[in-house]
């Protein structure tokens, strides 16, 4: 039978001593291991920036991998919950039943603010230690980190409005546009970073932008240079590259038929 997180935190010292970073944790591993398991059930940044910070040290590939995973399903949660819930909300103000808008209006809110919390978790984790700790030639962590950057900065416009939706739009541009060049200049095509770099950027343009033109330029241009060069990838990460390869041929087969007949479209990222 699994530990609840209550138990499992005990077992790391207490619950007034909730970080697995303590001198009991006997290794790397662990620690990260403990952290990405915990992080969707206690839902604070002080686990994940303890666990990166008292660790001192850039993360592996698949200890950054693990975090990111981690992240993505507890905020991916609440952006399908957002999205249901607007959902209702617009048929419930067609109703005009005010108690009922009232409720659902609340539990929107609610989400948006976990949701909120959960992203400028993330986005003080990466700006305070794992973009700023990244070397010069580190180019492979620099692009992953600021793609983070960027996708959780869209997901903030997913759900913000007026100028706080233009504050966060501008920053996700800008993280996703520096890494963009960094990817150009020292990644390969197929490299499967790259390639979920330029999926997700080309998203931003199609939903948080209102740009198919550039999204779609964007998408196209990603998977020919990397059908050009397909004699670059490696085997490692052949599965992980053909695969975003045929997203972005997916989502340029949405975009184009939606551009026809206007009727919009959400795109795989």
């Amino acid at each position: 039978m699994p530990l609840s997180h209550r138990h499992l935190l005990k077992s790391w010292g207490g619950e007034d001593a909730f970080c697995p970073c303590s001198n009991q944790a006997q290794s790397r591993e662990s620690v990260l291991s403990v952290c990405v398991y915990l992080l969707p059930l206690v839902q604070t940044g002080l686990l994940s920036a303890c666990c990166v910070t008292e660790l001192n040290e850039p993360l592996s590939n698949e200890e950054r991998n693990l975090l990111s995973v981690a992240y993505k399903n507890v905020v991916g949660a609440r952006r399908s919950s957002w999205r249901v819930i607007s959902s209702i909300e617009q048929k419930t103000s067609a109703d005009g039943n005010e108690k009922k808008i009232e409720m659902v209006r609340a539990y929107r809110e609610k989400i948006e603010k976990e949701l909120e919390a959960v992203c400028q978790d993330v986005l003080s984790l990466l700006d305070n230690y794992l973009i700023k700790n990244c070397s010069e030639t580190q180019y492979e962590s620099k692009v992953f980190y600021l793609k983070m950057k960027g996708d959780y900065y869209r997901y903030l416009a997913e759900v913000a409005t007026g100028e706080k939706r233009a504050t966060v739009v501008e920053s996700s541009e800008k993280a996703y546009s520096e890494a963009h060049e960094i990817s150009k200049e020292h990644m390969q095509p197929t490299h499967p970073i790259r390639l979920g770099l330029a999926l997700n950027y080309s998203v931003f343009y199609y939903e948080i932008q209102n740009a198919p033109e550039q999204a779609c330029h964007l998408a196209k241009t990603a998977f020919d240079d990397a059908i050009a060069e397909l004699d670059t990838l490696n085997e490692d990460s052949y599965k992980d590259s053909t695969l975003i390869m045929q997203l972005l041929r997916d989502n340029l087969t949405l975009w184009t038929s939606d551009q026809q007949d206007d009727d919009g479209g959400e795109g795989n990222n």
